[in-house]
C-alpha cells in the first residue's frame, strides 16, 4: 500500500506507532521500523541523556526511519528539538502545543514534522506552519483526549488541508485501517494494539489488562482538571472518576493522586495508584504478538476489503 506517507517517510506500509509516554522507547520503536512501519521514541519529561541513549540504540537496532515524539508543553522541548537535530531523527510528531518556533530549523534539517491535532482549526494552522502531515486523533484514543470521534475529526480534517491526513484512534486491525482511508486518511497511528506486542516493554500486568478488556472497560478521567485521559477502568481510576463528578476530589487533589500514575503502571504494573492509559479499541485486541505481525495483518486486512 504506496502512499503520500509512504513516500514522505520512507517506510513500507502507512502505519505509524504512537509515541506514548513510558511506554514508547527504543525496543518497541525499532521492531516496528524493522516491519515497515515507523516506530516513535516518546519524548515526555524524560532526561536529554536518557532521550539521546534511546535514539542511539534505536539506530542499532533498525536502519529504517524511525521518529520522536516531542510534547511541547514539556519542559525540556527545546532541548529535545536541538537533540532531534543533532542526532539525525527523520521523523518528528508532536502534541500538546503549536511547534511553529521549532519548525525551521527542523525543516533545514531535513526532518518530517507531523503534529498531532483535535481539530480542524488546528490542523490548519499546522498546514501554515509548514507540517508536512497532520495526525487527526479522535476521542477513542488512550491517554490524553479531546472530544471530537475520529468518524467525525478525520472526513473534516482531509477536507479542510491539501497536506496527507493519518487517522489515529480505534484502529487496530485492517477494518480500521480501511474504514480511515475511506475517510480521507493516507496513514494510520497506532498506539493500543502495540501495547500487546512482544517488544512492548510495559509491565506484563499491564498487557495481562489490555488483552482482558471487555468493550466498555476504559473510563476518562481528569475533564474538570483540563486534561481528560482515557484509561482502563482500574479501582483506581473509577475512584479518580467518582471522586471528579461528586466533587470529593478537589482538581487540585486529583493532580496529586495522578502525579506519577502512569510510570506506576508502565514500570511496576500497580493497579492500586498506577493509571492504565489505553484506547476504547482495547476490548478488540485478545492477544500478545510480535510487532511484524501486528503490522503485516493490519495492512493487508486493509488491502484486502479496500482491494489493493
Amino acid at each position: 500500500m504506496k502512499t503520500r506517507i509512504t513516500e514522505l517517510l520512507g517506510c513500507e506500509y502507512p502505519i505509524i506507532q504512537g509515541g506514548m509516554a513510558w511506554v514508547a522507547e527504543h525496543t518497541l520503536a525499532s521492531a516496528v521500523s524493522n516491519a515497515g512501519g515507523i516506530g516513535l521514541i516518546a519524548g515526555g519529561n524524560a532526561p536529554i541523556d536518557y532521550l539521546r541513549e534511546q535514539i542511539r540504540l534505536c539506530k542499532e537496532k533498525t536502519s529504517k526511519p524511525f521518529g520522536v515524539n516531542i510534547m511541547l508543553m514539556s519542559p525540556n522541548a527545546d532541548d529535545l528539538s536541538q537533540l532531534c537535530i543533532d542526532e539525525g531523527v527523520k521523523v518528528i510528531t508532536t502534541g500538546a502545543g503549536n511547534p511553529g518556533k521549532y519548525m525551521a530549523a527542523w525543516k533545514e534539517a531535513g526532518i518530517k514534522v507531523m503534529p498531532v491535532v483535535p481539530s480542524v482549526a488546528l490542523a490548519k494552522r499546522m498546514e501554515k506552519s509548514g507540517a508536512d502531515a497532520v495526525i487527526a486523533e479522535g476521542t477513542e484514543s488512550g491517554g490524553h483526549i479531546g472530544e471530537n470521534t475520529t468518524m467525525c475529526l478525520v472526513p473534516q480534517v482531509a477536507d479542510a488541508v491539501e497536506i496527507p491526513v493519518i487517522a489515529a484512534g480505534g484502529i487496530a486491525d485492517g477494518r480500521g485501517m480501511a474504514a480511515a482511508f475511506m475517510l480521507g486518511a493516507e496513514g494510520v497511528q497506532i498506539g493500543t494494539r502495540f501495547l500487546a506486542s512482544e517488544e512492548c516493554q510495559i509491565h506484563p500486568t499491564f498487557k495481562e489488562l489490555v488483552i482482558k478488556a471487555k468493550d466498555t472497560d476504559n473510563i476518562v478521567t481528569g475533564r474538570y482538571t483540563g486534561h481528560p485521559c482515557r484509561n482502563i477502568k482500574t479501582k483506581f481510576a473509577k475512584k479518580l472518576a467518582a471522586g471528579e463528578k461528586d466533587g470529593t476530589l478537589s482538581p487540585e487533589e486529583f493532580e496529586q493522586l495522578t502525579v506519577g500514575a502512569l510510570r506506576r503502571a508502565v514500570v511496576e504494573g500497580d493497579v492500586e495508584s498506577g493509571s492504565f492509559l489505553c484506547g476504547a479499541v482495547s476490548g478488540m485486541i485478545n492477544d500478545i504478538k510480535p510487532c511484524a505481525d501486528i503490522v503485516r495483518e493490519i495492512n493487508e486486512g486493509a488491502e484486502k476489503l479496500l482491494k489493493l
